[in-house]
């Protein structure tokens, strides 16, 4: 649904930026479209990752509030997944060494070729993430606010 959406899109000016899951589809979408993506701490295989997580799941931002999250979603993931990279130089990968979910050793490996700010510390949120804005849209050739 999402590829249909962006089929239309010139590859060469458009970008896509996505974090954790959001980074696993961005990467996906770059890869298809051939368009740049900044990637913050990429989910590399989010199919093996969520496995353990089927069943009757629990809303994070509404604890009151449970979704069921199902085997055939971790199977999309998986068709989903992306190999070697292609046109590694037009993605750039901002990965925190304090990831507390997903492990930056992988990411790194994953994202070889690419453009990498790899930080000492932050976290999964990148909390810090202002500090890495400038070097993000100096990849995408956009002015500084």
């Amino acid at each position: 649904m999402l590829m249909a959406g962006v089929a239309q899109w010139p590859a060469a000016s458009t970008a896509v930026i996505g974090s954790s899951l959001g980074g696993f589809y961005a990467t996906v979408v770059a890869q298809r479209l051939g368009c740049k993506a900044v990637v913050m701490n990429p989910a590399v295989d989010p199919a093996r990752d969520l496995l353990r997580h089927i069943g009757t799941q629990t809303q994070f931002h509404r604890p009151e509030e449970n979704f069921e999250f199902r085997r055939e979603y971790v199977d999309e993931l998986r068709a989903m997944q992306v190999g070697t990279l292609v046109l590694p130089e037009r993605t750039l990968a901002i990965i925190a060494q304090g990831d507390e979910l997903l492990d930056w050793r992988e990411m790194v490996t994953h994202y070889t070729g690419c453009k990498q700010r790899v930080i000492e510390g932050s976290d999964h949120a990148l909390s810090d993430f202002e500090t890495h804005l400038p070097a993000l849209l100096n990849f995408l050739e956009l002015p500084s606010p």
